[in-house]
């Protein structure tokens, strides 16, 4: 199950410069995960301020 990032998001972009893979963009409204490349690792949620990304 890849992560997700919510509605918490505060496009702060700690979540993308914590990715190893380099797979979170800035989208409209927040960040944004490729879900087809994502590998569960997530470093991305444990660097969330808000805890907006969580597990699908």
């Amino acid at each position: 199950m890849a992560y997700k990032i919510g509605e918490a998001c505060v496009k702060c972009g700690a979540c993308a410069g914590s990715c190893p893979l380099g797979i979170i963009s800035e989208g409209d409204e927040r960040y944004v995960i490729d879900a087809d490349q994502c590998i569960e690792c997530g470093t991305c949620a444990g660097e969330c301020p808000t805890g907006a990304i969580t597990q699908e």
